[in-house]
């Protein structure tokens, strides 16, 4: 097994000054705290959890968060929907999916509608980090 090297983010909080905002949204509590421990292996980002959209869509307009983890599937509130509402209080938000049994025409949709990227549940913790990091990356030049 792989270590992953968080040394890229690292350096990248460190030129932004203080650690990124990521808020995990997804109504699975298992998948939302293996995020959290994963992010909690470094100092260089901070997590919010949300369970519901109703919960992400709140904490949104009281935090400005660097990247947005969403999941399309999930009761209540479907991903589209929160998506379109976080878009509209901040809109230029990265907000990355994360999916386990989304259709093609959802996840483009979820495109379509401002999502930035997407990954497939199972998710590799490289190839989240990844995925952050050039986030990030971008999100300073």
């Amino acid at each position: 097994m792989s270590t992953l090297d968080f040394s890229k983010i690292n350096k990248l909080a460190e030129k932004k000054g203080e650690p990124f905002n990521i808020l995990i949204i997804d109504d699975e509590e298992r998948i939302r705290n293996v995020y959290q421990e994963f992010c909690s292996l470094t100092d260089a980002i901070n997590v919010e959890l949300a369970q519901s959209g109703e919960d992400a869509i709140e904490k949104v307009k009281n935090t400005n968060f660097d990247l947005i983890t969403l999941d399309l599937i999930m009761p209540e509130m479907s991903g589209l929907d929160v998506l379109t509402s976080i878009k509209e209080v901040s809109p230029k938000v990265p907000i990355m999916i994360i999916t386990g049994n989304a259709t093609t025409r959802l996840i483009n949709e979820a495109g379509i509608m401002g999502a930035s990227q997407v990954l497939h549940k199972p998710v590799m913790l490289e190839d989240l980090l990844e995925k952050i990091t050039t986030t990030f990356d971008k999100k300073l030049q």
